[in-house]
């Protein structure tokens, strides 16, 4: 886990780089653009100092189901880790207990997690999969991101209307086509 960051170490930083830009750095609207660019950093990338056992809090229950349980758009926000720029979309979670499972709310918190990092989509996809697989001892999980890239909208390629698709599964999401088909078709239901 990572330490706090430096907000004011960062706020100097984002001055340096206003002026390098050639903004003015008095200037009414900038004054205080560093200070808030740091706090917002800081926020952005919490997920390094979350601790997912922490987030879990025991909130493991002990059930019998068998069937699956799915969590569908959860709502997530990033930074893309090769330009800094924001990537944003839904995040659609899929389990198979076995004799253990998630309260509902932990889920979209373990997303936070590790959205609220530098990050790439696709590990971001497999990050989520293999922590729910290893904390709640899924028979199998499905992860399903799509997300919108601020830094292939922007600038590059400048495509307003793409969606990038991501999915990592495990266990007999993996091994069973069948299963892997149910959760593919349920969150695919509008």
């Amino acid at each position: 886990m990572a330490a706090k960051p430096d907000e004011t170490k960062i706020a100097k930083l984002v001055r340096e780089l206003l002026i390098e830009l050639g903004e003015d750095v008095n200037r009414e609207g900038l004054v205080k653009t560093p200070d808030r660019v740091a706090k917002a950093l800081s926020f952005l990338t919490y997920g390094y100092r979350a601790n997912v056992n922490e987030v879990i809090n025991q909130a493991l229950f002990t059930e019998t189901s068998g069937g699956m349980i799915i969590v569908k758009d959860i709502e997530l926000y990033s930074l893309c880790e090769h330009h800094m720029l924001p990537f944003y979309g839904r995040c659609h979670i899929g389990y198979i207990p076995d004799g253990k499972v998630f309260g509902v709310s932990k889920l979209a918190r373990l997303v936070d997690v590790f959205a609220r990092r530098l990050q790439l989509q696709e590990r971001l996809t497999e990050q989520i999969s293999k922590v729910v697989m290893e904390e709640v001892g899924a028979k199998g999980v499905g992860v399903m991101v799509e997300a919108r890239h601020l830094c292939m909208m922007m600038r590059g390629v400048e495509k307003q209307n793409s969606t990038m698709v991501t999915s990592s599964v495990l266990g007999v999401f993996r091994d069973n086509l069948a299963t892997r088909e149910e959760f593919l078709n349920l969150v695919a239901r509008k």
